[in-house]
């Protein structure tokens, strides 16, 4: 007797094995593309971290001697007991022009909003684009001058002397300034911290300030040196806050690329397994229907 071989049939318009075929290589595809672009994110992420390491210890030396002259001069508030005259506030934001570091720039606007919420009637005057752009959305009517490209490498005093030149120049009219930096604790942490700079008004009428026996030019003088320095002390703690977090904004971008990297090659392979299985099967298929 013969024995009867029974060939299977396709029926019109179900999928084929080629289809399955086609669309594992497909998935393949992206997944392979896709890799590779997480692969190269990857890349760019570790050498800005390296490049973020790098800046934070130059940053650090500079924000040490600023905070040194900083602290110095604004002592001389406590000891002659100079206290906010009523009127007018300026508040001078001190953040920067780059991004990736975190929330850095927001913790300046929520401090900054909060201020101008309790003082209604202050003027704002804006270092660097990143809080410019989130502060004018609600408070554009405070907005007196703002700066950009300041401290495009490291903070320096001629730049923070202009920036206080032209706020001067302005002919912003205040008793009282504010000045908004982020205070550098460590390499993983920091505090959005106002220093005041008093007006030339409140500091003549300091109950204390005749120990020191100074004449009203000298005292105008130290007035715009108070804001010049203020202004420096608080752009070089805010950089070396900006750079710290931006090493560890990097440092958890690589970390997570990496983990995506090693999901992404374990559904690589599998799928492949897949596809090279599916093929085994039709080869195997095909070769019993003969």
């Amino acid at each position: 007797m013969f024995a009867v071989r029974t060939i299977p049939r396709v029926a019109v318009g179900s999928a084929t094995p080629f289809a399955v075929q086609a669309r594992n290589m497909a998935t393949l595809k992206e997944i392979s593309v896709r890799l590779k672009s997480v692969s190269n994110i990857a890349k760019i992420t570790k050498s800005m971290k390296m490049i973020a390491s790098t800046k934070v210890a130059k940053a650090q030396r500079t924000m040490e001697a600023a905070r040194v002259y900083g602290s110095s001069a604004t002592a001389l508030y406590g000891h002659a007991e100079t206290a906010a005259a009523e009127g007018t506030k300026l508040v001078v934001v001190c953040s920067s022009d780059r991004g990736l570091c975190g929330g850095i720039h927001s913790s300046l606007s929520k401090t900054t909003k909060k201020y101008l919420a309790a003082n209604p009637d202050s003027t704002l005057a804006i270092v660097g684009q990143k809080a410019k752009a989130q502060l004018q959305r609600e408070n554009r009517k405070h907005i007196a001058i703002t700066f950009d490209g300041v401290a495009k490498g490291l903070p320096s005093w001629n730049e923070a002397a202009l920036v206080a030149d032209e706020i001067l120049k302005a002919g912003i009219q205040y008793e009282t300034a504010v000045v908004v930096y982020n205070k550098f604790k460590s390499v993983i942490a920091f505090d959005t911290v106002t220093v005041p700079v008093y007006s030339l008004k409140a500091l003549a009428e300091s109950p204390k300030l005749a120990a020191y026996e100074v004449e009203e030019p000298v005292l105008k003088s130290f007035e715009e040196f108070a804001l010049a320095n203020t202004i420096y002390w608080g752009i070089a703690e805010g950089n070396a806050s900006e750079q710290a977090a931006k090493r560890t904004a990097m440092e958890n971008a690589t970390k997570n690329a990496g983990e995506m990297i090693q999901k992404l090659t374990l559904t690589y392979n599998r799928s492949r397994q897949a596809t090279i299985t599916n093929e085994l099967i039709d080869i195997i298929t095909g070769a019993m229907a003969v």
